[in-house]
């Protein structure tokens, strides 16, 4: 999949997502980083960035990487999150990129689940980082995959 197709994808299945403005901004087989910029439509009363926009952007960062994986390995496999953990370090202002680095390790979950036929699950992190480089969130997604039949 390139840009366009997963930003029609988040406009037509998860709109929501589009309207706060998240974005994916880089894919390739090892990393994921997804894009949010601070503005009115995604604010709080504090003046930044909902905890909620960060957290669409943090687990399409996870889950876009997931989503490319399967759909490169030809399988029918079900993804879905069965944990979720949030740590918040500083303010969300401004952009906010989300990175996962761990297409590695999901490459390895997922062959495992295709060779098995059991269930796995594999924990993704996303880091989410103002433009100064500073931490401002870490998300922790656990997956389950399961190969259908």
């Amino acid at each position: 999949m390139n840009k366009f197709q997963l930003h029609l994808f988040l406009f037509l299945k998860i709109p929501i997502s589009w309207i706060a403005g998240v974005r994916l901004k880089e894919m390739n087989d090892e990393i994921c980083i997804t894009k949010v910029k601070f503005g009115w439509l995604n604010q709080n009363p504090f003046n930044s960035m909902f905890w909620a926009v960060q957290g669409m952007a943090a687990e399409f960062s996870t889950g876009f990487l997931c989503a490319e994986k399967i759909r490169k390995s030809g399988k029918k496999i079900s993804m879905l999150v069965v944990h979720n953990q949030a740590e918040f370090t500083k303010k969300a202002v401004g952009r906010v990129t989300f990175s996962c680095h761990q297409g590695k390790e999901l490459d390895a979950a997922l062959q495992k689940a295709i060779e098995t036929g059991e269930g796995q699950t594999l924990t993704l992190f996303s880091e989410g980082k103002d433009q100064k480089g500073d931490l401002v969130s870490k998300f922790a997604f656990t997956w389950s995959f399961k190969v259908k039949n």
